[in-house]
């Protein structure tokens, strides 16, 4: 069987790899995680931010999911970042883990984060839907209100059209709203992991 040099593809991919392994089996995650300090490391950031995830958004174990993510956001892992200033902004409304992100960043990291498809049958907690609704009916409006960037023309303002709305030259305020409706609308929580080393 022919090599393949994983520790030679982009950060993001390792990233990716790691998350995707840790979804499927805990057994072939330390076998990847056993394969290079680096990959341990990655293995354990993206272990621990995935829990994280799992706990808050599924389990509804707030603080000890919190902790997790925040742990993996210390670390740097940059989907452990995003996803706990967007926790921070949306449970606590603390904003200022945004400035943790490079807004260049935001876009791809935000995407990854948000095209992630974990669920398997759990859906977000009551306290989630209600935060989403307030929000919506709150800050979505003064986002298509503003006139810091070329508007594109919409009947439905809501956030299904929300990241085809605006051009890139928004404000700070516009852009974080546009991030954290596209936040609410793509994210799916972590339901379970399933052990497929038996399949």
């Amino acid at each position: 069987m022919e090599y393949f040099p994983l520790l030679e593809l982009p950060e993001d991919l390792q990233a990716m790899v790691v998350e995707r392994v840790a979804r499927n089996s805990f057994q072939d995650l330390y076998r990847l995680g056993a394969s290079s300090g680096s990959m341990k490391a990655l293995a354990r950031d993206a272990t621990i931010y995935v829990k994280g995830v799992q706990f808050f958004y599924s389990y509804d174990e707030q603080d000890y999911g919190l902790s997790l993510i925040k742990r993996a956001a210390d670390a740097g892992y940059e989907r452990a970042v995003y996803t706990h200033a967007m926790t921070q902004a949306i449970f606590y409304g603390d904003a200022q883990y945004f400035r943790r992100i490079p807004r260049a960043t935001v876009d791809r990291v935000g995407k990854l984060v948000r095209d992630a498809k974990w669920g398997w049958g759990l859906w977000h907690t009551d306290e989630f839907r209600q935060i989403k609704a307030m929000f919506t009916s709150t800050y979505v409006p003064s986002f298509y209100l503003c006139q810091c960037a070329n508007v594109v023309d919409r009947q439905c303002l809501c956030l299904w059209h929300i990241d085809v709305t605006k051009d890139d030259n928004m404000c700070e305020r516009c852009f974080w709203i546009k991030e954290i409706s596209l936040f609410f609308r793509d994210f799916e929580p972590i339901s379970l992991f399933r052990d497929t080393s038996n399949w």
